[in-house]
């Protein structure tokens, strides 16, 4: 058991090319509900039929074609969750990554490289 709380969310967090036009097919071809965005940071969540499970929307540039998602781990203190983890040798992509008003966010890798992040509501 860690030493550190789970807030009980978890975001699938994909790389998407045009935000909108992947809000849309979410919304319009699976009947799923955006719940927040934030157009000035290329973000936007997606409400799920799961409980406590959204699909997080990052718009990027570059994006392979390959798919894939990076679950995003919802946590109470991050820098806790954090610490701890560095303390069993997980690595972490940089520093902590703040979103003033909206999330503090850290990358991290498991022993294949897959990544995963944590992240604390600031909201």
């Amino acid at each position: 058991m860690p030493g550190f709380e789970y807030d009980r969310q978890i975001t699938l967090s994909c790389s998407v090319r045009d935000l909108e036009a992947s809000i849309a097919w979410f919304t319009d071809v699976l009947g799923f509900e955006v719940v927040m965005r934030a157009a000035e940071v290329g973000w936007a969540e997606i409400a799920t039929p799961a409980d406590g499970v959204t699909i997080g929307l990052a718009e990027n540039e570059e994006v392979d074609g390959r798919g894939g998602t990076t679950p995003v781990f919802g946590v109470v203190d991050i820098d806790a969750a954090r610490t701890e983890l560095e303390g069993k040798s997980v690595r972490f992509d940089g520093e902590t990554q703040v979103i003033p008003g909206m999330v503090k966010l850290a990358t991290f890798f498991d022993p294949d490289g897959n990544s995963y992040m944590l992240a604390q509501s600031l909201q």
